[in-house]
Formats: structure tokens, sequence, C-alpha cells
């Protein structure tokens, strides 16, 4: 952890949380809580974890990095 009122130990979260209000919370609205709640958990688990491309693994999704890591054992294999 780092240390009291430092600045760069919420950089993550306050990029996921500005991420979100762009592409999420800005583009629609809800009626009800209940339907707020199952449209954040549907794009956090169906498109921000898998799908969205991350620069921390080179631009690309994590099912994008999986099926090539997953190709390069196979032709390792062969």
């Amino acid at each position: 952890m780092g240390q009291v009122a430092s600045s760069v130990d919420n950089t993550m979260m306050e990029s996921f949380w500005s991420t979100m209000q762009r592409e999420l919370l800005e583009r629609d609205t809800w009626e009800t809580k209940a339907e707020l709640a199952a449209a954040i958990f549907e794009w956090i688990e169906a498109f921000f974890i898998p799908v969205r491309r991350h620069t921390s693994i080179g631009n690309v999704s994590p099912i994008e990095l999986e099926v090539s890591f997953e190709a390069h054992v196979r032709d390792l294999l062969a």
C-alpha cells in the first residue's frame, strides 16, 4: 500500500470509473436501481473484463490474448 493522501494510489480505480462513466452511464437511463445494477454487472462481466482491449497486454482483449496463447502452445506441442 502507498502513503496516506498519495494521488497515485487511486489511479487505476479512477480510470475504471471514468471509463464506465463514458462507455455506460452517459449512454442510457434506467428506471430502477435493479436495472442499473444489472447493466453495470453486464458491462463489467461481459465487456470490460473479457472483450475490451487492454493496453497492459499489448492493446488486445483478454480473449484474443488467450486464443493466441493457446495457438502458440499447440504449435509448440505439434
